[in-house]
């Protein structure tokens, strides 16, 4: 008797391999692999790239920013213990004053001696004692009072220093006397090389004769240290300060 379809079917053998119909995967050649492997490092050097970034254009600003704060507490201190001993006295130990700039728009920055980075870094101004030596104002002297400050990281004081027009003041506070300057000339690009800028009778800003001036310089353009943006003043008037240190007006 001859067996139907479906017990055919049955009696096949279930042992039988089943042919495998489907596509094999090919392994990426050598240049694919290479192509791969560099994409994973591009990717891992840009994520390394940006965090370098956010630590140079903002942790060094908060680091920099508690410890100019720090600093600045101290100064203020020691004028306090100090008010006993009468005008006139100048200690370079901690800091000389504070520059009041409201068109930068940042509030009090502490000046201390020095340009360097050993200084700067710290979140502070700088007043130059290299390569032209800056003539303080507390010592009455007819000169030019250079000062120095970051732009970009470390507390960025100067950042702004571009929004600073002819005419605005510029005040400088010490312990016994406020410095009120006018800004009188601006040079938004020259080498960093420059140092007339700093001289005691700045030739470069139109003067030339003696007086009391007052200079600040950063880096330019922003996040580059190419060249150097130069914002020159001159001495207006002096205040003493009163025993509330109230400010002048152009601070108010």
């Amino acid at each position: 008797m001859a067996a139907t379809a479906d017990e055919t079917d049955e009696t096949t053998d279930a042992s039988e391999p089943v042919p495998d119909t489907a596509p094999r995967r090919r392994r990426p050649g050598r240049i694919a692999l290479a192509v791969s492997v560099f994409g994973e490092l591009l990717i891992t050097a840009g994520v390394l790239l940006g965090l370098f970034v956010v630590y140079s254009l903002w942790w060094t600003n908060v680091i920099a920013d508690r410890k100019a704060d720090r600093q600045a507490d101290e100064v203020r201190e020691h004028w306090a213990r100090q008010q006993e001993s009468g005008p006139g006295a100048l200690d370079t130990r901690d800091g000389i004053g504070f520059l009041h700039v409201p068109a930068m728009g940042n509030g009090e920055v502490l000046v201390e001696k020095g340009t360097g980075t050993d200084v700067l870094d710290d979140g502070v101004a700088g007043y130059y004692t290299d390569p032209v030596k800056a003539t303080l104002p507390t010592t009455g002297k007819n000169g030019n009072f250079a000062v120095a400050a970051h732009r970009d990281g470390h507390g960025a004081k100067f950042h702004n220093i571009d929004r600073i027009e002819k005419g605005d003041p510029i005040v400088f506070e010490t312990r016994d006397d406020w410095y009120v300057y006018k800004a009188y000339a601006i040079l938004p690009e020259t080498s960093k090389y420059n140092v007339k800028v700093l001289a005691p009778v700045p030739e470069e800003s139109g003067k030339e004769r003696p007086g009391h001036y007052i200079t600040l310089t950063t880096c330019t353009p922003v996040y580059t240290s190419r060249y150097r943006y130069v914002v020159w003043g001159e001495l207006v008037r002096v205040e003493k300060v009163d025993s509330r240190r109230t400010p002048p007006a152009e601070l108010r």
